[in-house]
Parts: C-alpha cells; structure tokens; sequence
C-alpha cells in the first residue's frame, strides 16, 4: 500500500481542534517541524500534545505553543522553553509533568496494546502520592493536581501503576522511508520518535529520504509500517533545515601545541 501523501497540508488535514498528538524529538533532534508547520497554517487549537518538551528555539511545538494552540502538554523537560513556563505558571496551560523513562513506556505500551504497567520510579513522591500542579490558578494556587496512584509490592519493592498512553494522531520525523511507511531514524533522533509512531492511532512521518518497497534492509527498521498511515517526503531543503540549540567551540590551541 502506497502511504506517500503530497503534501504536509494534506497529511494534517483531518486533525481537529481538541486532537490529541504523540509528537516525536527530543530538544531539535527529530522533531517533526514540516507537519507541525502545517498543523500551525491550518489554525487547528485546544491541542493535547504528548512530547518529551514542548519546542525549543522558537521551533517545532514552541511554534504552536507561542501561538497559543495548545491545551496541555504531557512531558518530562520544560528547559529554557520561557513561554512554556509562563503559560504555565499563568494558569493558560495545563501540564503533566512525569519521570522521562515513565512518558517513554507509556507511549510504548500504548502501541504494544498494555493497558498500564508498574514501576518504581516515582514511589514515594508525589508522582506516586499526588498534588503535582497539572494546571495554577493564575495567582500562585494550584487549580487542579495530580490524582494519586495505585502503588503495590512486588518481592517487598514497592510500585506505581502508570496507564498507557494512546492519543489520536502522531507527527514523527524520519531520516529515511519507503512508501509502505517503514522508517529508520538516525542516531538521536531514535528517541522519542519510534514511540510516538507507536502510540499514535493515525501516525503520520515526514521523512528526510523515500526510497521505494524493498530498499531498506527489514532488519535496519526501527518502526514497521502497521504503526504509519502517512509518509511526506521533504525537499532537500526541507531536510537539510536542521538548527543547532548550543553552539560550542574550542579555544584555539596555543602554536605548536595540539587540541586534545
């Protein structure tokens, strides 16, 4: 089955206000900025985004964000994403904030079909007890808080039940694609993006390359294509468009000496 959409405009084009968006990247590596682009030209609002941040740079979900497109956001990393933290210590968004490896198995079993599962990360905090701030009130107060979890024992280690999750669409990016929707991501972009694929009951990829049924070795294939509905292939421009988040560099080194 032929997956390749024409555009990003049309991959998107049946995503309502109100979605819910399992959206891959960590940082601005493999993050889907070309369908989030397009999702931004279409007006759609009151998003429920599931990322591990929420944009940074002025890119990717911050382009929605700043916009004020989005209704909540699950995740594990605010970082220097300034207009995330307003909005939500202003009461304008609502946040759930859980450990990074918790939100990683959680879009996993999603797409593995496990309901929930249990572990001990979070015991004994408010992650496991509740209270954590989901949404303030504007002026210092707490609107609405965590629920607290169930937390069993198991060989006398305690831990917390975490539900699954599975949302209405998801936006990854891939270094590479066939038209059957199988993908291959590129160092570390493999993070987040394999679980979003999974999680997504529709799951559309932007790929950096298409290549055609048969042109990736089955063992080099980090998403199957069951879990894709919609590839897009991006322009070499389009591809090659990738920002640096902290440039570094080092002093030169002193004449007749070597940089180690």
């Amino acid at each position: 089955m032929d997956k390749v959409v024409a555009t990003a405009l049309e991959a998107v084009a049946d995503v309502p206000d109100g979605a819910s968006l399992a959206v891959g990247g960590f940082g601005l590596s493999g993050v889907p900025n070309v369908l989030v682009q397009a999702l931004y030209e279409r007006g759609v609002t009151a998003l429920s985004v599931v990322s591990n941040n929420c944009g940074a740079m002025e890119s990717g979900l911050a382009v929605l964000l700043s916009a004020g497109r989005i209704a909540r956001v699950t995740g594990s990393y605010i970082g220097a994403n300034k207009e995330f933290a307003r909005q939500y210590l202003a009461g304008e968004l609502e946040v759930e904030m859980i450990p990074q490896g918790t939100l990683a198995e959680r879009l996993r079993a999603g797409g593995a079909g496990i309901p929930a599962f249990y572990t001990p990360a979070g015991v004994g905090t408010q992650v496991a007890d509740g209270g954590l701030p989901w949404r303030y009130d504007g002026e210092g107060g707490v609107a609405l808080a965590s629920p607290r979890k169930e937390v069993r024992e198991f060989d006398g280690v305690e831990y917390v039940l975490e539900q699954a999750i599975r949302t209405d669409f998801a936006l990854v990016r891939a270094a590479k694609g066939d038209r059957h929707g199988n993908l291959v991501f590129h160092r570390s972009a493999r993070n987040f993006n394999p679980l979003s694929a999974m999680a997504g009951r529709i799951t559309v990829a932007e790929v950096e390359e298409l290549v055609e049924p048969g042109a990736i070795d089955p063992d080099a294939v980090h998403v199957p294509g069951i879990f894709v509905q919609r590839v897009v292939a991006l322009t070499p421009e389009q591809a090659a468009d990738k920002m640096i988040e902290r440039r570094t560099v080092s002093a030169p080194a002193a004449k007749g000496t070597v940089n180690r």
